[in-house]
Formats: structure tokens, C-alpha cells, sequence
């Protein structure tokens, strides 16, 4: 993997955005658009997109369970399947 090809101007991209969105969806790698030198956007694939979403998704709730482990507010797997065992034997009455 070659990062230069990965990194454009928005020149390039206006002029050839076509190619440019026909490079992203065949190799499902972000594009980098500069301006004046500087990266300004990322472009990316459809797909790409979703599964980074739903990564950053579940990391949100790992951290989460970790800070309520760490606070204390969080029950052993023992106590959570008795509960929901006498949940069930209540409601089956």
C-alpha cells in the first residue's frame, strides 16, 4: 500500500471525481483531499464507513462496561442469571 496514492488535492478532485470515487469503492481505502498543502476532508466507501461506525459503536459500549465495573455498578454473572431465573418462575405462575 502505496499512502502517496492515497492523498490528493481538492484540485484533483474536482477535475476527476469520477476515477477518484471508482479508486475508493474498488479498494475500500480513504482518500485524503488536501487544500493549500493541508489535509482538509477524507473521502471513504460506503461500507468502510459503516463498519468503522459500528467499531467506534461497540468501543463505546466496552468502555462503558468498563467504567461501571471500575464504579462499582455492575452485578456478578451468577446474580444476574438468579434474577432472571426468578423472573421467570414468577411470571410462569
Amino acid at each position: 500500500m502505496n499512502i502517496s496514492q492515497d492523498i490528493k488535492p481538492v484540485t484533483y478532485l474536482k477535475s476527476k471525481a469520477a476515477d477518484l470515487l471508482k479508486q475508493i469503492n474498488e479498494t475500500h481505502r480513504p482518500v485524503i483531499i488536501t487544500q493549500n498543502g493541508e489535509p482538509r476532508a477524507i473521502l471513504q466507501d460506503p461500507k468502510s464507513y459503516e463498519n468503522m461506525r459500528n467499531a467506534i459503536g461497540l468501543l463505546k459500549l466496552i468502555s462503558q462496561g468498563e467504567d461501571e465495573i471500575r464504579s462499582g455498578r455492575s452485578k456478578s454473572q451468577q446474580d444476574v442469571f438468579e434474577n432472571v431465573g426468578n423472573l421467570l418462575k414468577n411470571k410462569m405462575k
